[in-house]
């Protein structure tokens, strides 16, 4: 197909193919209190820290009352702070709450839910064939922006493993509203992870921006062969520079040198950015169990890879 007319047709045609396959034609999305652009407005707020509103907008070609709207029915149900940007206070910075958090987790698991069904329906062949066509869409109209990655990675000194315990119950606190036995239990793998601590089988990377300490992750012997990532944190500060890839691919590259032959993780489904990274690394979800831990109920889930 070469005339320009006749492409511009298809193109349009596969576009409301595809809406309607998606039902996003749908009043409301995935039988959930949201509509299609509520749903687009909590996406982004949950992939991005201190959004400013303005900006989502543009983004997703919102008009400015219709956001605004938006906003204020968010800021009613308790899914969302505010907090004015100090060069400008006429513009405010947006974050979601922990509950706002836990509400578009839920959304989330129903879309993904929703898809996972409609590949079933498809064969291997058929199912990798159309995963390869969006990838192939989506690369050729968005090519990836490069981002050159201003930080290091080093092996953990005296003073490091303090850090990663303060730093995990801060944060998992303030974004997610878990209590203080969540740092309890950080506490707990540090001190086990000193005490019987094999530096030809384990390891704990420290990730630094101008020498600030600003993300983490442990390699950890769990026997048999099996090694467990575990604890990966980074920096509010430092998220958007690839440090999260960067010490999983590190951890996944020494467990492999270090002769292990499966690796495994235990995470939320809250915890969206994580879990994009360990799919894209390879991990596979294996096991998922409902719980209340940290004084919230939560989905944690197992992940795995072969070596």
């Amino acid at each position: 197909m070469t005339d320009p007319e006749d492409q511009v047709a298809a193109v349009r045609g596969f576009n409301r193919f595809y809406t309607r396959k998606l039902g996003v034609l749908d009043q409301h999305l995935l039988q959930s209190p949201f509509s299609l652009s509520e749903a687009r407005v909590l996406y982004e707020l949950a992939h991005r820290e201190d959004a400013a509103a303005r900006d989502i907008g543009i983004e997703l070609g919102l008009d400015a009352g219709y956001l605004s709207r938006i906003v204020q029915k968010f800021d009613d149900d308790g899914l969302i702070a505010r907090k004015p940007l100090p060069t400008d206070r006429r513009q405010v910075r947006l974050n979601l709450t922990a509950k706002g958090r836990q509400t578009f987790a839920k959304l989330n698991r129903s879309s993904h839910d929703e898809v996972a069904a409609m590949l079933d329906s498809l064969d291997g062949e058929s199912r990798t064939a159309v995963v390869r066509a969006m990838g192939t869409i989506e690369r050729m109209l968005e090519p990836p922006a490069s981002k050159p990655a201003g930080f290091l990675l080093r092996s953990h000194r005296v003073g490091d493993i303090g850090w990663v315990i303060s730093r995990q119950g801060r944060a998992y606190a303030e974004e997610y509203g878990w209590d203080i036995s969540y740092e309890a239990l950080v506490a707990e793998i540090c001190a086990q992870f000193i005490r019987s601590f094999d530096p030809a089988r384990e390891h704990c990377w420290i990730a630094e921006v101008d020498g600030e300490p600003v993300g983490s992750i442990f390699l950890v012997n769990g026997g048999e062969g099996v090694a467990k990532l575990r604890l990966l944190l980074v920096e509010e500060k430092a998220r958007g520079l690839g440090v999260g890839r960067a010490l999983v691919e590190q951890c996944i590259r020494t467990a492999r040198d270090n002769g292990y032959t499966r690796m495994t993780l235990w995470t939320q489904s809250i915890l969206l950015a994580a879990r994009g990274i360990y799919a894209r690394a390879g991990f596979r979800q294996v096991k998922e169990e409902k719980h209340h831990s940290f004084g919230v109920d939560l989905v944690g889930e197992t992940w795995e890879m072969e070596l």
